[in-house]
């Protein structure tokens, strides 16, 4: 099986400048070493649904509707 990236919100963030100021997707990609094309489609989607707060979820952590990291518990966060 593959090894998950995970990509800095940093990343993620110049990543949908550049995509929002008009730079091929291609040229995004390789700048900033991002592997997979569909990833990019990912962040853009949340972009524009405003769910800026799944740009800080861990790799792999999917949380149900209207809960997040404020609402796990002391346990879970650490």
């Amino acid at each position: 099986m593959a090894t998950r990236v995970s990509y800095p919100v940093e990343v993620k963030m110049k990543a949908i400048e550049m995509r929002l100021a008009g730079i091929l997707v291609k040229i995004a990609l390789e700048e900033l070493n991002i592997k997979i094309h569909s990833q990019l489609k990912t962040w853009m989607k949340w972009h524009r649904e405003g769910a800026h707060k799944r740009f800080y979820q861990p790799v792999g952590k999917h949380y149900a509707y209207g809960k997040g990291t404020e609402n796990e518990s002391e346990t879970v966060r650490l």
